[in-house]
Parts: C-alpha cells; structure tokens; sequence
C-alpha cells in the first residue's frame, strides 16, 4: 500500500505540473523514485491513476468537510464550516484542485461525478436544514450548485491563484449572499 500512495502522490506533483496530456507514466515513476514495472502492478495506465486520484481527491475532501461541520451547533454555522475546510483543504492540495479541473476534458463523465458527489453532500444538509426549519424550502439541487460554484471561485481565486486564505471579509460578504438568501425568515 505504501508503493501505491508514493505513486498517487508523484501522480499528483506531474499531473499538477505538467497537466494530464504532457504527463507520462515515466514521468510518475520517476517521481516517485519506482520502475516502470511497478506501476503496472497497481494501476494498469495513467488514466487509471487519474481517475483514482480524482476519486481520493473528492473522498478525502467530503471526509475533511464532514469532520468539520459535525459540532456546529446551526446549520448556517455547519455550512460556514464546511466552507472553510474545503478552503483550508485547497491550500493543502493545489495540486488536485487543477487536477479536478483538468478532469473536464480528460473525462467528462469523471468530473460530473465528482461534482455530483459534492452536491449529494450538500444537498443533505441543506435539506436537514429545511426540515429543521432554518432554512427556506426552495430548490435545493439549484442552491447545492450555486453553493459549490462560490467555494469553487473564491477558492480559485484566493487559494490556487494566489495562495492565501480567503479573506475574512470575503468569506463573511459570500456567506452573508448565502444566508440571506436560504435563510428562513417566517
């Protein structure tokens, strides 16, 4: 198992560098400091890797978002969590965060799954939310995509692009957007 993490992580650093067209599997061995050979004995082509990577990618973040939100006492409060973690979780891994955009032309089918996958989350606590009446009942498959289109932006913007925290007052003007909007205010 631990030849089979060195891989996904040297498959992390080349795909982040050198995008998934430029990369190669020497170019992942190398990194990884293994032959050839034994990259075959746990993925059969660098596709196989992508996608195993994009996989480890969304389970590790819903993981890092779930863990996060569990003690929040409101759900306004659990969904500000969660959109910390996920920002905190970008800064760890830039590398996967292009790596998810890149998925969008290796495999569009891949891509739709892992957004898919984010907003099956989203949608749960939105709707717990709305059963517990803090939230208003709307369509809520619109918010979860319109919630992941803002993290993914902001996290774009701050975190990729410049390497830094998202900054309070742009966290606290996005969530403000968020919650005023879902909020339910009978």
């Amino acid at each position: 198992m631990a030849t089979r993490e060195k891989l996904l992580n040297a498959a992390e650093k080349v795909f982040g560098k050198k995008g998934y067209f430029e990369a190669s599997v020497v170019n992942i061995t190398q990194e990884a400091g293994v032959g050839q050979g034994t990259f075959y004995n746990y993925f059969q082509s660098k596709k196989e890797i992508f996608d195993a990577l994009i996989q480890q990618y969304s389970r590790q973040l819903r993981m890092a978002i779930k863990e996060e939100m569990k003690d929040a006492s409101t759900h306004e409060e659990a969904q500000r969590k969660g959109f910390q973690a996920f920002f905190n979780w970008v800064k760890k891994h830039p590398e996967l965060y292009s790596i998810v955009q890149q998925s969008v032309v290796v495999d569009q089918e891949l891509y739709r799954w892992y957004y898919a996958k984010l907003a099956s989350g989203f949608l749960k606590s939105l709707s717990q939310g709305v059963e517990d009446g803090e939230f208003r009942n709307t369509h809520l498959e619109t918010v979860a995509y319109c919630l992941m289109s803002i993290g993914q932006f902001l996290g774009m913007r701050w975190v990729f692009w410049e390497g830094q925290d998202v900054p309070e007052q742009v966290f606290n003007a996005a969530m403000g957007l968020i919650f005023n909007g879902i909020k339910n205010d009978e």
